[in-house]
């Protein structure tokens, strides 16, 4: 597990690996994420967006930016958080990803981000 706190707002990233299949040829290798969102400031936080950079071992980039996480924007107060799991594929069995967040403070209305912490994905078959 991986973690970083930015502005009070703990991210911790959990990574599985989900196994492997044929699409259009080429093999890809399935990974789930799990991400809890803490907020430890005295404030409230609404996560209004997401950016992800998602790498691999072969050097391809996938930039991903969205509205929310999974179809949600959740508002945390002090001392609440928010868990949610999501996945990505790769074209290799090793990668990582890293981003950040899109905030607002509801005391200061001030948009703030909130780093997610770089995580590394990879396969335990290919691990020596």
């Amino acid at each position: 597990m991986v973690q970083q706190v930015t502005s009070g707002i703990k991210i911790s990233v959990e990574t599985n690996y989900e196994g492997s299949f044929y699409k259009n040829y080429k093999i890809q290798y399935a990974f789930a994420y799990t991400v809890t969102i803490e907020n430890q400031s005295k404030d409230s936080v609404q996560l209004n967006a997401r950016h992800w950079e998602i790498l691999d071992a072969l050097n391809n980039v996938e930039v991903v930016s969205g509205e929310g996480v999974i179809g949600k924007k959740p508002v945390l107060n002090p001392g609440e958080s928010h868990t949610y799991t999501s996945g990505c594929l790769l074209t290799s069995p090793f990668g990582a990803m890293q981003g950040h967040y899109n905030m607002v403070n509801f005391t200061t209305t001030k948009n703030f981000e909130v780093i997610i912490p770089t995580f590394k994905l990879s396969a335990k078959f290919a691990i020596n």
